[in-house]
């Protein structure tokens, strides 16, 4: 059966982690074009601030606090939102934390907690939507993976474990789904670096503040994609250039990749600082932030946009340069031979 998703105005959204980084800056973008919207997460303060910012603002927004870690905290989302709205037509698993250190310095405990959102509460969003999708005749799975469902690297390395297992599952889904004939895209969406609280919110075992290596992008540009796959059904979508170099790297060159990581992003992925909580907050796995961010401290260039994004969500775009350039390069020639 041929997936038909609603124009976005038209959409039920419901997006998990919501109260800062991607998912608030989805989540607003989402309500501009006209989607009503669940919105969840832990932070109690925050996403009732995010909701009432929402409604005055004459848009629809539910905030549903919960854990997705929790299968009932899940179930508990999916029935707010048909006792609200009727249902949902696109369910957004965005929530995620990571912890930057040496897999071997980590406490067991931290590492399980870390799959327990990252890939359980996923898991938990995706199947809990499933059922009510199916019901309602269709719409959107979206999992937001990582350029490091791709390629691991060092000191994320549950991070990296997590994402490349959300992967996974949502491959398998996407497969199951399409053989039995349901009517429901599956998109996963893997971010490069991006500038979001994401550092401060991660549990830090490293001698310094935690940072993401360059290149470094704005969580608009996600929100972007995020924002198409809910009106048009992707499989998988690299958000930045320098995501699908380092996959391509690790798939064709992976020891010297690993060379190059080894060197580079030891010292990449932390800086020093004065500032008190320079090593970022240590409950943060277990606690919710309420401080309601969009964006990070990152101090280097941030990219507005991703020319390769867009062109990989624009086939056209990628053919009118190819065929701008065969044709500027023609008339160049031909301007020389005249000559």
């Amino acid at each position: 059966m041929p997936v038909r998703l609603k124009p976005l105005s038209e959409q039920v959204v419901v997006i998990t982690g919501a109260s800062s980084g991607i998912g608030l800056v989805t989540a607003r973008l989402a309500a501009q074009r006209g989607a009503k919207l669940v919105l969840v997460a832990r932070s109690e303060q925050a996403l009732r601030h995010l909701e009432e910012e929402l409604n005055n603002a004459g848009h629809e927004a539910l905030a549903v606090v919960a854990d997705v870690g929790d299968q009932d905290d899940v179930r508990r989302v999916a029935e707010a939102a048909v006792t609200r709205f009727g249902g949902f037509d696109t369910w957004i698993n965005n929530a995620g934390i990571s912890i930057f250190g040496r897999l071997t310095h980590v406490p067991s405990e931290d590492h399980h907690r870390l799959f327990q959102t990252n890939f359980w509460g996923l898991v938990n969003g995706s199947l809990t939507a499933v059922g009510y999708l199916k019901g309602r005749g269709g719409g959107a799975i979206i999992n937001i993976g990582s350029a490091l469902s791709d390629r691991a690297i060092p000191v994320q390395g549950m991070y990296s474990a997590s994402k490349h297992a959300v992967k996974g599952f949502t491959d398998a889904l996407r497969m199951e789904l399409e053989e039995e004939g349901a009517p429901i895209s599956v998109t996963l969406i893997k971010p490069s670096s991006i500038n979001t609280p994401f550092t401060r919110h991660a549990k830090n075992y490293m001698p310094n503040q935690a940072e993401v290596p360059a290149p470094v992008y704005a969580p608009d540009v996600v929100a972007r994609t995020i924002v198409y796959c809910c009106e048009h059904a992707e499989r998988d979508v690299f958000v930045g250039s320098a995501g699908k170099m380092v996959s391509a790297l690790g798939h064709h060159a992976p020891r010297a990749t690993d060379v190059y990581m080894e060197r580079a992003l030891f010292e990449a992925q932390q800086k020093e600082s004065d500032a008190p909580e320079a090593r970022g907050r240590h409950d943060a796995l277990f606690a919710p932030s309420e401080d309601l961010s969009e964006r990070g401290d990152y101090e280097g260039m941030v990219r507005e946009t991703s020319v390769y994004t867009k062109a990989s969500l624009h086939p056209w775009i990628s053919a009118g340069i190819v065929l701008g350039v065969g044709v500027l390069a023609t008339a160049l020639l031909s301007g020389s031979r005249r000559a």
